[in-house]
């Protein structure tokens, strides 16, 4: 392509709402254009990046055994009322009424395909002979993004390739979850992303059964827990930390258990400074109302409970803050002054919370306190566990090296599902004995575009974007110092028509501009691989060819073995890019 005759409209200065690099770097490289908030149009070189990370990810869930289809992105609403979801989307899910003759049909655009592929598979499966298979589109999804943002990072419009497996037995989920998951990690690999598998909160049928692929990145909005020690990486929900259950003793040196005044404070900040005390030195008591019953849960005052851990410990199924009627049934005090001392249902507590000597507790009764409260005297604990989220310095749960957190952006999530929309939809199977079952399933989802938008927001440098070649618009930029000069385009055509016959992406910059502002655009839009023509060079019989990435000046190529010296050059970094690919 040359560049007179395709549209890249650079600019020269960082937008004034693009917060990101990513979001600045696509707008000011002519990447994308904005629509209105949350919606944005795709330029040429923004559109052919998007459709060569489309290609690898079709190309490796194909390699995976997946079937491709495609679905319709309107969704009648009562499918969402069958599984529950419309109430759970609440205003993120677009949904509207049309008029349809004399009627009105109520319809969705499409957030998700669960419902609709699920729909789709009781419709055409009934025996078992017919699983296990594994469904996928690339299909344009809609959400009601209340506050979209950071570009193409959070829109209302976007590009997401979901996959659906269908099994007969968690044995055959597993193995459409591995597979998955090893796609994935390919898929990550040949965009050029560093991605980190973390794990996530599992699904209903137990076991590891989630898994979030992460981008880290300065402004992601997620937080990542890792360890750099080995491969622990976990999303804060589910990141476990490295302490053990400690001794549960009473003190031997406790102070005297008093219940001190403090009207009004009711929150940690507010306690902490009434009494002149650390945060740490306060045991937060939170009620919950476990499946059917209330319990209490311990945390240390400067610590966040993390409810996914308090349902794991209790074999729970659901958890939920209790409301305050609740809260004063069983500490006879309104919300903001519960604590272990008297209190009238079950207690759990932290690791960090045993060793606490003389705490400050709520008082049980409103506007008031405890202080000197002691494990064992006061209140009794028979173990302790892992119940609020890690934080940078915990111990890591695999090793003996030290979790840290980390932002990073979700690219992709693999989850077994396993009967939820089955059940809620009727998508069953009949087995070899002639009884019925609900068919297993898991899901797989990848943000097309996030993978394009991590890129730009991992991959620059202070002049503008660095792509990997696989993913990057064009391959090669051929800039002509002179668009005037006779022998500087007779030899520039010359390798354009020749690499581009060689099957080379090239894009030759044939614009009549200065070469400082033709180098000031090519860093910026950032094409792999550059070979400039004219000048000194030429007339010497060169020409210069440099990466985008290379410390290194521009190396002089002799013009007769210009095309063959570009072919190995890109052969070559082809090669090293695929020998970061997981087999």
């Amino acid at each position: 392509m040359r560049w007179s005759q395709t549209l890249i409209p650079t600019l020269k200065e960082i937008p004034s709402d693009a917060e990101v690099p990513s979001h600045q770097l696509m707008l000011r490289a002519g990447l994308i254009k904005q629509l209105m908030a949350g919606a944005y149009s795709y330029l040429p070189l923004g559109y052919r990046a998007l459709r060569k990370a489309e290609a690898i990810v079709r190309e490796e869930m194909e390699r995976a055994g997946a079937i491709e289809i495609h679905m319709p992105a309107l969704q009648p609403i009562d499918l969402f009322e069958r599984t529950g979801r419309r109430e759970a989307f609440g205003n993120v899910l677009i949904n509207f009424e049309v008029k349809r003759g004399d009627r009105k049909v109520h319809m969705a655009l499409g957030p998700t395909h669960e419902e609709v592929v699920t729909d789709l598979v009781s419709k055409i499966v009934t025996t078992y002979k017919q699983l296990p298979f594994t469904l996928f589109q690339i299909q344009t999804k809609f959400r009601n993004e209340e506050r979209p943002r950071f570009g193409v990072l959070r829109t209302s419009e976007f590009l997401m390739k979901d996959a659906y497996s269908f099994s007969t037995s968690v044995e055959q989920l597993d193995e459409a979850y591995d597979a998955m998951y090893a796609a994935y990690c390919r898929i990550f690999a040949r965009c050029g992303l560093e991605y980190l598998p973390v794990e996530a909160e599992s699904g209903p049928i137990g076991g590891d059964a989630s898994h979030e692929f992460m981008v880290p990145a300065g402004n992601g909005e997620d937080e990542i827990v890792r360890c750099p020690k080995c491969s622990y990486a976990a999303n804060l929900e589910r990141a476990d930390t490295g302490r053990v259950v400690g001794a549960i003793a009473q003190s031997e040196s406790c102070s005297e258990l008093t219940k001190v005044d403090t009207p009004g404070a009711t929150t940690i900040e507010q306690v902490s400074k009434m009494l002149g005390c650390e945060p740490q030195q306060l045991i937060k008591t939170l009620i919950y109302q476990v499946d059917d019953k209330p319990v209490a849960v311990l945390i240390r005052g400067d610590h966040e409970a993390n409810e996914g851990k308090i349902r794991r410990a209790l074999g729970a199924t659901s958890v939920e803050l209790a409301d305050d009627a609740t809260v004063l049934a069983v500490t006879g005090a309104p919300t903001g002054f519960a604590g272990p001392v008297g209190i009238k249902c079950d207690i759990i507590a932290d690791h960090d919370v045993a060793q606490i000597v003389d705490a400050v507790t709520g008082g049980n009764e409103a506007d008031k306190h405890y202080t000197g409260v002691n494990v064992g005297r006061d209140y009794e604990l028979s173990t302790t566990f892992d119940l609020r989220n890690a934080s940078s310095g915990d111990a890591c749960p695999k090793c003996d090296g030290t979790l840290e957190i980390v932002n990073g952006i979700e690219v992709g999530h693999v989850f077994k599902l396993g009967t939820k929309y089955s059940e809620s939809l009727d998508a069953n199977y009949i087995d070899e004995k002639e009884k019925k079952h609900p068919i297993i399933m898991g899901c797989y989802g990848i943000g097309v575009n996030r993978i394009v938008a991590s890129l730009c927001e991992t991959c620059f440098d202070e002049n503008g974007l660095v792509w990997p070649l696989s993913i990057a618009p064009y391959e090669l930029l051929i800039v002509p110092l002179n668009v005037e000069d006779e022998e500087v385009m007779s030899v520039a055509n010359r390798c354009y028509d020749e690499l581009k016959a060689a099957g080379v992406d090239v894009l030759m910059d044939d614009r009549a501009a200065r070469p400082g502002f033709k180098f000031k655009d090519a860093d910026l839009i950032g094409i792999p691989l550059r070979m400039v023509i004219g000048g000194k060079g030429l007339k010497e019989g060169n020409v210069e060819v440099k990466w985008r990435t290379g410390s290194d000046g521009p190396e002089l190529v002799p013009v007769e073995n210009a095309v063959s010296g570009i072919l190995e050059r890109l052969a070559e970094r082809r090669k090293t890019e695929a020998a970061c690919v997981p087999g």
